[in-house]
This record gives C-alpha cells, sequence and structure tokens, in this order.
C-alpha cells in the first residue's frame, strides 16, 4: 500500500505541476500565485487520499503529521512555482501581467485588454 500511495503523490505532484505552469504563462507568478498553488495542491491530495480511502481527513491527524504535510506541500508549492515562473519570464509578460501594466496599482475602472493583445499581440 505504500508504493501505491508515493506513486499517486509523485504522480498527482507531476499533473497538478503542470496546472503551476499555466498559472506563471498566464501571468500569474511570484509568491502570491505559489500560494495560491500550494493550495490547489493541499487541496487535490485530500480529494484523492480520501476518496481512494488511502487517507483520511485532515482533521483526524496528529498535529505533527499535519504539519510536516503542511511543509512538505508548501516546499512543493513553492519550489515549482520559482521554476515555472523563470520558465514562463523567457516568454515575456503573460496576458494577466500586460493588463496589470495598462494602470498600475489596484483600480477598479480598467477594462479587459484587446483580444489581440492578450494573445501576445
Amino acid at each position: 500500500m505504500r508504493g501505491q500511495n508515493l506513486a499517486m503523490h509523485y504522480g498527482q505532484g507531476a499533473l497538478v505541476g503542470v496546472l503551476r505552469s499555466v498559472m506563471a504563462q498566464a501571468g500569474l507568478r511570484g509568491t502570491w500565485a505559489s500560494g495560491m498553488f500550494t493550495a490547489v495542491r493541499l487541496t487535490s491530495d485530500q480529494i484523492l487520499e480520501n476518496a481512494t480511502g488511502v487517507g483520511a481527513p485532515p482533521l483526524t491527524w496528529p498535529r505533527a503529521e499535519l504539519a510536516i504535510d503542511m511543509v512538505h506541500k508548501s516546499i512543493y508549492g513553492f519550489a515549482t512555482g520559482a521554476v515555472a515562473d523563470v520558465l514562463a519570464a523567457r516568454d515575456g509578460a503573460g496576458p494577466g501581467q500586460r493588463h496589470a501594466a495598462l494602470r498600475p496599482g489596484r483600480h477598479s475602472d480598467v477594462g479587459p485588454l484587446p483580444r489581440a493583445a492578450a494573445r501576445r499581440g
């Protein structure tokens, strides 16, 4: 059973890592994006483990085990994010970053990018 659980973790990590790459290409980069991704990684792990019966709800875990799992998933989330961000930066700003650059700061009155500009126009 332990080998299956390990294979499930590696496979799932590789699969959701693709999501972080998509986030970076869209312009969701940096610490905030890695934090969002870490939450997705923790959630997807719990869904899969509980759906397959391999795990139990985190609220039933010993606190030390829960802390270790969260630290490991956080390291994975932020390391994956750092790599994804560096690779995506080679392609320049993503559509979200170009949109934000229209008017820097927090504003509610900035419309969407024209479709051509969103596609790397």
